[in-house]
């Protein structure tokens, strides 16, 4: 009949690496099911600001990261048009000497899987459709290899495309008109870089890098044109391709100091994609959770990446969804159907607006930091946005998930489900 697993979780990325590992810290154990036959890290790096050291902090893992990178202090901000540059401070007004880091996305994953026990994750596991099991609180995964496998908790943490999303009834994230590449510089003999963020605007594009090391430089641009006529194949490009059409079409106005980073690209690490985000008011209006059925990170909020958030927050979602179904089965013992429930409502109750606020918030700082708006955005930029919106959005890195609770449980992360 399939196999049975108490609590599964669906996507070895950061939400759902990060999500078993706050579930271990309370005492309950789950299993990961990856597509992909090892971890796999979709964009080289990724920044984490204060709100995401917080969750990881709570995760216990923070000190395996600190220890490797540097934080950013100050940025500068050249626009191509004008020629003009000019430096801004990355630490904000909300915790002085604190700025964001640069991390490898990889580092931070295998952080992340360090801290679960052996074959917590099932790699090569693709989940092709979800099933309600009549009369129990049983759902069943239908397994892209045949297999059913039988779970009374079901977390969707499987990305942008989230079939277990789809399932709860949340719409197909939608495109925002902006492409992004991104990609991981390598410098053998050192790039001479200062811990400082370059970004470049000009009409249409916005990029920039950050140094993760003396050697290694994380590059990004997002832009506005559609690099593929109609028709044509976007998964034939190869990454040598998309490196010679950042260096010599989408970014061909920016300072040759940014080509030059593009040029020293580990070729396997550039990607290029369409930005896509979930319409605030789907998450709002729809369920984020239904019976014994959530969703995390970007199967629940995908965002522009303009405030540096949707890693900050997967990580976020995970400390909130273990706080919640710890403390749970910490005071009853168990995690009856009605209990967890009960929890995941209180959990998608806590994040839905967050997700939804900092999805706002994204797209409309990625919109007012283009070059060549039209005169009335220009006016809502400097009138309203900046004076009166751009603080409360830039507040979102201030925010505190809270700690989980630790089980004082000598069981290796075994849990009951009656």
């Amino acid at each position: 009949m399939g196999e049975v697993e108490e609590v599964v979780i669906v996507g070895a990325g950061i939400a759902g690496l990060a999500a078993a590992v706050a579930l271990k810290t309370a005492g309950v154990r789950a299993v990961v099911l990856e597509r992909w036959e090892e971890l796999r890290a979709t964009g080289a790096g990724l920044n984490l600001f204060p709100n995401a050291w917080i969750a990881l902090d709570a995760l216990g893992v923070s000190h395996k990261l600190t220890s490797l990178y540097s934080p950013s202090y100050k940025g500068l901000i050249t626009n191509v048009c004008k020629g003009t540059i000019q430096e801004v401070s990355m630490t904000g007004s909300h915790r002085v000497g604190t700025g964001p880091t640069m991390v490898h996305r990889k580092a931070l994953l295998e952080a992340l899987a360090e801290e679960l026990p052996p074959n917590t994750i099932r790699f090569s596991s693709k989940l092709s459709s979800i099933e309600l099991d009549d009369g129990s609180p049983i759902t069943l995964l239908h397994m892209d290899d045949g297999t059913i496998i039988k779970t009374k908790i079901l977390i969707g943490c499987d990305g942008v495309n989230s079939i277990v999303a789809r399932w709860l009834g949340l719409g197909k994230p939608v495109s925002c008109g902006r492409w992004a590449v991104r990609g991981l510089a390598v410098f053998p003999q050192g790039h001479g870089f200062s811990q400082v963020f370059q970004h470049f605007h000009d009409v249409g594009q916005r990029g920039g890098f950050i140094p993760l090391n003396d050697k290694e430089l994380y590059w990004f641009l997002f832009f506005t044109c559609n690099p593929f006529p109609q028709g044509e194949d976007t998964i034939s490009k190869t990454p040598e391709w998309i490196q010679k059409q950042v260096s010599e079409n989408f970014a061909k106005t920016f300072p040759p100091i940014f080509s030059e980073v593009v040029q020293h690209s580990e070729l396997s690490t550039i990607t290029l994609a369409p930005l896509k985000i979930r319409l605030p008011w789907d998450i709002i209006l729809k369920n984020v959770s239904k019976r014994m059925v959530t969703v995390a990170g970007d199967a629940m909020h995908p965002m522009t990446p303009d405030l540096g958030q949707g890693g900050c927050i997967a990580l976020e979602d995970a400390v909130v969804l273990g706080r919640h179904i710890g403390e749970s089965y910490i005071q009853y013992g168990n995690l009856g159907p009605g209990l967890v429930a009960k929890a995941l409502e209180k959990y998608a109750k806590e994040r839905k607006w967050r997700a939804a606020g900092l999805i706002t918030g994204s797209y409309m700082a990625g919109l007012m930091q283009q070059e060549g708006l039209t005169w009335w955005i220009k006016l809502f930029r400097d009138f309203i946005f900046y004076k009166f919106l751009y603080q409360r959005v830039f507040n979102a890195i201030k925010y505190n998930c809270g700690s989980l609770p630790n089980s004082s449980s000598e069981s290796e992360g075994q849990s009951k489900i009656d």
